[in-house]
């Protein structure tokens, strides 16, 4: 459904930073998945989903894949 890698899910901002979480930590299904259920303020948004395709809208132009 995602085209983009698990650890596209996961901002890396100021508070992924001061948890000092480490990006390479961070790769897999189930790596992303765990962090995500931690720490869910570090999930990029919004997701869009249209049909069986999903993409990170962020920026907006990213929904041009979808239309």
């Amino acid at each position: 459904m995602l085209e983009s890698p698990p650890a596209d899910l996961v901002r890396k901002d100021k508070r992924f930073e001061e948890l000092k979480l480490k990006a390479a930590d961070y790769t897999s299904k189930e790596q992303v998945s765990a962090l995500l259920i931690k720490h869910p303020e570090l999930m990029q948004r919004p997701i869009v989903v249209r049909g069986r395709r999903a993409v990170i809208a962020r920026p907006p132009e990213k929904l041009d894949a979808l239309f």
